[in-house]
């Protein structure tokens, strides 16, 4: 109850501020030689005209509607800041004017009127860098990590992991197929998935082509999947449940591993975590309490948030996403600083253990990325 307190009072407040933002970049709009012109004749029209900017904003809702206020937020940002600036240089240069012209004799002039440009200024520096964010999120990059280890996995391994597709947001069930093709084409010993593989708008048809398209890929050992937070859906209004999706995921071969572990061709663990979301999941040193600490162990664990436990447990390597890589700057960094993980993303090395985060081959919600980039991870461990 007090969690669906809490979201519900963040969405008040986010929707206020939005509401608040939209108001001044109207009110700036206004502001504009043509519109001032206009408002002579046609005042109604005039602040039509002005809502022009937040018509072009409202129209991201049909995404989602976080990806609306991202843009609403970006573009009073920035609309703020030309309006700092174009202030300064035009006290600077007016205070240029009057010194020279009472060095010379001159009383001060009259005002100089000047039409209005940092608004436009600002909407051409939202667009340069929200399409910037676009391109971010919908191309697709591979990160190349290389893990050593004093364990014998019997020659070099080679894992491919992808996180956080979130069908439906930057790529649908064939959009998704087409980078496992992809996938395919490395020709990895093994291809894990920690987490949030749908998102709560993914539609039926996109997560059972999603699931296929998984298990088409071709590799040595399979795909391993666990899962994320969002994978279970959050308001109910999904049309198809955990259970439904974990049937999927099944039925197309790929192994699905839920706080379980698999040795597979005697050469190595690969354990799933449940997201920490699910208060029963078991705690790292539980689920390799049995295991034998001289073979290599993969963990597949939504958040990274655990990894002292995980380093004490003797894990080998810890693959995460979750953060996204910070998806929206600077979201990435206040995360970090409130301690909700352990990383934001990329490789870190505690002991013997090797965490890798990754930014996400898509992301929750927003088709924008101004903190990172999406990617597959390409991991060769030896």
């Amino acid at each position: 109850m007090i969690a669906w307190l809490v979201m519900l009072s963040s969405m008040i407040a986010v929707g206020g501020a939005a509401a608040v933002c939209m108001f001044y970049v109207v009110k700036r709009t206004h502001r504009f030689y043509h519109i001032k012109k206009l408002a002579r004749t046609h005042r109604w029209l005039s602040w039509a005209a002005a809502m022009s900017p937040v018509l072009v904003c409202t129209a991201f809702a049909s995404i989602r509607i976080v990806a609306m206020y991202v843009v609403v937020f970006h573009l009073t940002l920035f609309w703020i800041i030309c309006d700092i600036a174009a202030m300064r240089v035009q006290r600077y240069r007016k205070n240029k004017r009057l010194k020279a012209r009472r060095a010379e004799g001159y009383k001060p002039r009259k005002r100089i009127r000047r039409r209005y440009t940092a608004g436009y200024v600002a909407m051409l520096m939202t667009v340069v860098y929200l399409g910037y964010g676009w391109y971010m999120a919908h191309h697709i990059v591979t990160t190349r990590y290389d893990v050593s280890s004093d364990k014998d996995t019997h020659g070099q391994l080679h894992v491919v992991m992808i996180a956080d597709s979130h069908i439906g947001i930057t790529f649908d069930g064939e959009g998704f197929a087409e980078q496992c093709r992809r996938i395919s084409a490395m020709q990895p010993d093994i291809v894990l998935l920690p987490g949030d593989f749908v998102d709560d708008d993914t539609s039926t048809r996109d997560m059972k082509r999603a699931c296929r398209a998984l298990g088409e890929i071709e590799s040595k050992y399979g795909v391993y999947v666990s899962h994320g937070n969002h994978d279970p859906g959050f308001f109910g209004y999904r049309d198809f449940t955990i259970d439904e999706l974990d049937r999927e995921l099944r039925a197309a071969g790929v192994h699905l591993l839920d706080d379980e572990t698999e040795l597979v061709d005697g050469r190595f663990y690969v354990t799933g975590r449940e997201d920490k979301s699910d208060r029963k999941r078991m705690t790292m040193a539980e689920l390799s309490e049995e295991l034998d600490s001289s073979v290599y162990q993969i963990v597949l664990d939504h958040q990274p948030n655990d990894f002292e436990a995980e380093a004490k447990a003797g894990a080998d390597l810890v693959v995460s996403g979750h953060t996204h890589g910070g998806h929206i700057f600077p979201a990435g960094y206040f995360g970090k600083l409130l301690g909700f993980n352990d990383r934001i993303y990329g490789s870190e090395r505690r002991g013997s253990t090797t965490f890798i985060v990754t930014s996400g081959i898509s992301g929750w919600a927003i088709p924008f990325k101004t903190g990172c980039c999406s990617e597959i991870v390409d991991i060769y461990v030896s």
